[in-house]
């Protein structure tokens, strides 16, 4: 595939990790819809069930499936066994993430795709099939599952259901290479089930220098993803009324002590910072708000006299993405990270080369890092915005260098001219290569970064850019092209 190239949104194989593995999956909800048919073993129709469950459950994943004395072997071939099927999956929809069709012999394409038509959940949904055994292709113990995949796979594309793929045509659910298409799989659930809810609170208003990060609400709203603004005053305003003894107050005062180094930092600012997190967190509360995008330059400093970065970066530790700017879009592109690996992300400008090396660059912010991403970290102030607002008000900012390890790169935008979102991903590395610079930094390197970073020119994207410690490409091109309907370039 060229760079220019955006991928299909149709049905296609699904490529699972290369990299990093990803974590067994916390609280996720699957289905499990079991196929057979009356000509083939029925016997490996029960065994497969069971050993799909096992599979499932050491994945730390709680199955749907139907009570196995409520169909013919506990799987799903006849209309009837479909609308069953169908049944307790609306009955659980709020929980099920994703479906697991598996295939123990060849399987009823039609009860199949009747089951997800009738379940209506719109939801990922991975086609596993069992391998036959050379020794065992007698009548008794003959699978045909890897013919049955493909009449599977051919209604679901009449039906219009969108599907991914195990890596390997045949696996067992015991194998390696299928637990790792698993929590592939997982993460992408995730990832859908995130961002078609995910509610992202706008405090304050752009800086107005700042074009670069406008936005659509509307298409937004569109895509199920609400933005909940709130003015920067009306923040302020709430610390203002807030006392310094406050339980809140002194519960998040301790809490940053824990978190970074803050000597030298006056206990002023780190007690305006405390207040500032404290009204942060009860209006989030309040809004029902998952993450949020902060109005961060000059207001903030001018007239409370700290940077909101600290604050920031611990949301985003504790996997509650914040960037800065208000670049909406960009905590959206850290939530889908987040989300699709289950670790903090971070919110980077591209930001210079790196020396002669085109596939290197540095990415810089000033910066409200989580410290997830430093060799070491600790609070100084901001000097960029201290050179016109001065020293004493701009406390509070994260820095250190960017420890050197695999990462995942990813942005989306609103394309407004285009009524649609888009956005691009890809994989890479920070290394430990030397830079000595402010603020929060690290050296990245990208391979054909120069014909990336011409797409983001000329396709006129912005310079934040997300990062996650992560190899999770795959999984977010998956899950916004293939589920979300997203035009999503995989820079690979």
């Amino acid at each position: 595939m060229t760079l220019h190239q955006i991928n299909s949104r149709q049905p296609g194989p699904f490529r699972p990790l290369a990299g990093l593995p990803l974590p067994a999956s916390k609280s996720l909800t699957l289905g499990l819809l079991v196929g057979s048919r009356g000509f083939f073993p029925g016997h490996l129709a029960e065994q497969g069930r069971s050993e799909m469950i096992a599979a499932l459950e050491a994945e730390g994943i709680e199955v749907v499936i139907p009570d196995s004395a409520a169909s013919k072997y506990g799987a799903i071939e006849s209309r009837d066994e479909a609308k069953l099927c169908a049944a307790l999956f609306r009955e659980h929809r709020d929980r099920i993430a994703g479906i697991v069709v598996s295939l123990p012999n060849f399987g009823d394409e039609r009860g199949v795709a009747e089951t997800l038509r009738l379940a209506g959940l719109n939801v990922p949904v991975l086609v596993q099939a069992f391998p036959d055994t050379p020794d065992q292709m007698g009548i008794t113990h003959r699978r045909d599952a890897f013919c049955g995949k493909m009449s599977v796979c051919n209604v679901l594309r009449q039906y219009g259901i969108q599907y991914s793929l195990t890596r390997r045509h045949t696996d067992h659910p015991d194998s390696d290479t299928f637990r790792t298409d698993l929590r592939a799989f997982a993460a992408t659930c995730r990832v859908v089930k995130g961002l078609r809810s995910v509610r992202i609170g706008a405090i304050g208003a752009r800086p107005g220098a700042f074009k670069t990060v406008r936005y659509s609400e509307k298409i937004l709203e569109a895509a199920g993803i609400a933005v909940e603004p709130v003015d920067l005053s009306e923040i302020l305003g709430r610390v203002a009324r807030t006392a310094d003894d406050d339980a809140t107050v002194q519960a998040k005062l301790a809490a940053i002590h824990s978190y970074v180094t803050t000597a030298g930092i006056p206990a002023e600012s780190l007690l305006r910072m405390a207040k500032l997190g404290a009204v942060i967190d009860g209006w989030m509360r309040e809004e029902d708000v998952t993450v949020s995008a902060v109005q961060c330059w000059t207001a903030m400093e001018e007239y409370f006299g700290v940077v909101p970065c600290t604050i920031m970066s611990m949301m985003s530790n504790d996997l509650l993405p914040s960037a800065c700017e208000v670049d909406v879009c960009g905590t959206l592109s850290m939530y889908a990270l987040t989300l699709a690996a289950d670790s903090p992300s971070a919110l980077l400008d591209w930001n210079n080369n790196y020396g002669d090396d085109p596939n290197k660059a540095v990415c810089f912010h000033c910066s409200n890092l989580p410290k997830h991403f430093f060799e070491s970290a600790k609070m100084d102030y901001q000097e960029i915005i201290a050179s016109t607002v001065g020293r004493e008000n701009t406390y509070g900012t994260i820095v250190g260098k960017v420890r050197q390890g695999p990462m995942t790169f990813a942005r989306f935008s609103t394309d407004d001219r285009a009524g649609r979102i888009r956005g691009y991903v890809g994989d890479g590395r920070f290394t430990n290569d030397p830079l000595k610079t402010f603020g929060g930094a690290g050296v990245v390197e990208i391979p054909r970064l120069q014909e990336l970073l011409r797409y983001i020119c000329e396709q006129g994207f912005e310079h934040h850019v997300a990062a996650n410690f992560s190899t999770v490409a795959d999984v977010l091109h998956e899950a916004t092209t293939r589920y979300l309907g997203w035009d999503v370039l995989w820079h690979r």
